[in-house]
């Protein structure tokens, strides 16, 4: 999409126009619609058309193939007897032929004046090549499918503000065909690491959206209601805890792909609404989960013809395998100088003042160590990076570690966290201990509490196998493999304030 800059003067004061006459010239179609209906050539009473070939089809097909396309005029060049148009579909756009010889005078006559550009269109005709040596169809036949009422964005102006392609995305994807690129990549990735997955054993299950406990992250949920229990229910956050339930009930490999609810910020990264692949592996440990983290992206990126090197916003991103490793407590120690774990609570406090951070009511050594991660390392870590050995105190639902940490990792790229993993705590007393201390930090007004689920606790008296689980925000990694600058380009239909609301 040009800047405004690189729009001419005449094109810009043409737009302009063109957005004041808008009622006009929808009063000009709809006149048009009324004469086909009184014609009895309602367009919007045909209820199919056989369609055999799309654009991308036809620019391979032989010269001579008989094709039947359907899609949205784009273009139209009417010449006298003959006129030049272009058709867009799902695949892309080709180039028409129209002749008042190949359709007739009457057909050739409605083309020129009632057809425009906008209206939903079918052809059947033959593969040619112009003298300029475009594949294009000769046309036989012509049908007027849907009629286009409202005209589409003018082509110099185009659909440049992000607020209103947001909001009409169905208009994003005509005017702009890298924006439906995007989103056939997004369906070509999805599909590719489910494809993985089932072909690792792995389960795919539904687990519920509607949930009586917020739990599986530290997040703040969405509340709704159910009338006729009278209760209030939470908007998952994570479907982290029904999963692990699903591996104590034995299915011991599932997977789930699914949209999250998160009643936080928004921002280039985030989305209140927003898809999260998790998954679990019985028998299996954190260092399992790299492997399959690699693995996903991988073949993520295979998936839409990318390899090994990526480029995200002119930046080169390397995804070969094996991904760095390294601790907390390494990267901290690179990134300020400071090993906090050589120091005492009261030192490693003092220390994060030193360094202009806020303790905020960090008790221990580890958890500052965490703080200064989370403000001063996460946005160096470029590359592909698993950092391992987090605190207990943010990691209720990971294994302990014996150096009194966790095994869990997050792996981080473009300075983003993508992802999170755990060798599964399946100790049910050593899980209640840390549920009671996320209740006292709770009331105690911690962001980073998670809610307790005791039900949770109970399956874990049944048993659970040792287990290695995942968690991968889809829409950063199709972000990243895109090349797209927001999560909003990579949701089809992303949060939005109402227009009327100021």
């Amino acid at each position: 999409m040009a800047d405004n800059k690189n729009i001419p003067a005449d094109a810009v004061t043409d737009a302009a126009a063109e957005e004041e006459n808008i009622d006009a010239l929808k009063a000009v179609r709809i006149a048009k619609l009324d004469e086909l209906c009184k014609a009895d050539a309602d367009p919007f009473k045909i209820t199919s058309y056989d369609v055999t070939a799309h654009a991308f089809d036809v620019k391979s097909a032989e010269v001579g193939t008989e094709v039947s396309v359907a899609g949205r005029l784009m273009s139209k060049r009417v010449m006298g007897k003959a006129s030049f148009a272009h058709v867009l579909d799902r695949t892309g756009q080709v180039q028409i032929y129209v002749k008042r010889d190949g359709i007739g005078e009457t057909a050739y006559d409605g083309f020129k004046k009632q057809i425009d550009i906008g209206d939903i269109i079918g052809v059947k005709g033959e593969v040619f090549v112009t003298q300029r040596g475009e594949i294009s169809i000769a046309v036989k036949e012509l049908t007027l499918l849907s009629k286009s009422l409202t005209p589409l964005p003018e082509k110099w102006h185009g659909l440049k503000d992000n607020d209103l392609r947001y909001r009409k995305r169905y208009l994003d994807m005509i005017v702009n065909p890298e924006v439906k690129d995007t989103f056939l990549k997004r369906s070509k990735i999805i599909s590719a690491v489910r494809s993985y997955l089932d072909g690792a054993d792995f389960v795919e299950v539904e687990t519920p959206i509607l949930n009586t406990v917020a739990g599986g992250a530290a997040a703040r949920p969405f509340i709704t209601h159910h009338n006729t229990l009278d209760l209030d229910m939470y908007m998952r956050i994570a479907p982290e805890l029904y999963l692990k339930r699903l591996i104590v009930g034995g299915l011991e490999r599932v997977y789930e792909i699914g949209r999250c609810f998160r009643n936080e910020g928004m921002d280039i990264k985030h989305n209140p609404e927003f898809t999260m692949m998790e998954l679990y592996q019985a028998y299996g440990d954190y260092t399992d989960m790299m492997k399959r983290t690699e693995d996903i992206y991988s073949v993520a990126a295979k998936a839409i013809g990318l390899g090994n090197k990526i480029t995200y916003q002119g930046r080169e991103i390397d995804i070969s395998t094996p991904w760095r490793r390294v601790t907390m407590r390494d990267a901290v120690k690179e990134v300020t100088g400071v090993d906090f774990m050589t120091l005492s609570d009261a030192q490693a406090m003092a220390k994060l003042v030193e360094l202009g951070l806020d303790p905020d009511g960090k008790k221990n050594a580890a958890e500052c160590m965490y703080v200064a991660f989370d403000k001063l390392v996460e946005s160096t870590l470029i590359q592909p990076t698993f950092v391992t050995g987090y605190p207990i105190e943010v990691s209720p639902l990971a294994k302990r570690s014996d150096d009194g940490l966790t095994y869990r990792f997050e792996f981080f790229i473009n300075g983003w966290e993508g992802g999170n993993a755990y060798s599964e705590l399946n100790d049910p007393i050593d899980q209640a201990g840390r549920f009671e201390t996320q209740r006292k930090m709770m009331k105690q007004g911690s962001e980073d509490a998670q809610a307790a689920d005791d039900d949770f606790v109970e399956a874990l008296e049944y048993g659970l196998p040792p287990t290695g689980g995942l968690g991968i925000g889809i829409d950063r990694m199709v972000m990243l493999l895109t090349d797209s600058a927001s999560i909003r380009d990579v949701i089809l239909f992303p949060t939005m304030k109402p227009r009327n609301r100021k």
